[in-house]
């Protein structure tokens, strides 16, 4: 089954986490600091939390979750022959799981990812393109990039990824 992802920035994340159970009638997937997820049913989405003050009710990203790491290798290989640019990311750490995703860029700039989730992290995630003072490097990394990383929760920030 795959499911459409909207990953969006909030501002209280406790408040955000409130409306969403009351609006989809679920309680969250995960809930770490400055990050929840829930896994919707009907309709079938997986919306993504990211706790950031004073930049609520943006999009941060989105995406497509697929069953498989073969599903991703199939969307790069065909993202490619569409003449897309593709940022790959394979064993990657990322928004508390370790994922085999894909990024494509749209018109606009927004950022898309097609992934699957590999197994549950304990840490929002790991990318060799970070400084160590948690700032982007150039280059793409998890969660949409490098304008997203700016758009990441300050606990996100302060860790080895976005």
């Amino acid at each position: 089954m795959s499911r459409v992802q909207l990953a969006l920035n909030v501002n209280d994340l406790d408040e955000a986490v409130t409306f969403y159970t009351k609006l989809f009638g679920v309680s969250p997937a995960k809930v770490k600091p400055g990050y929840a997820n829930f896994a919707v049913t009907e309709p079938p989405l997986k919306l993504v939390l990211l706790e950031n003050p004073g930049k609520g009710g943006t999009i941060n990203h989105l995406g497509v979750e697929v069953e498989s790491s073969d599903k991703v290798h199939a969307e790069i290989a065909r993202l490619t022959s569409e003449g897309l640019f593709t940022d790959e990311e394979i064993g990657t750490t990322c928004c508390f799981a370790t994922q085999d995703k894909v990024w494509v860029t749209g018109p606009a700039g927004e950022k898309w990812e097609v992934y699957t989730v590999l197994a549950d992290s304990d840490t929002f995630g790991t990318s060799p393109q970070l400084l160590a003072d948690g700032e982007a490097a150039e280059g793409g990394v998890c969660c949409g990039g490098t304008a997203a990383a700016e758009a990441q929760p300050q606990a996100a920030k302060t860790s080895s990824c976005c």
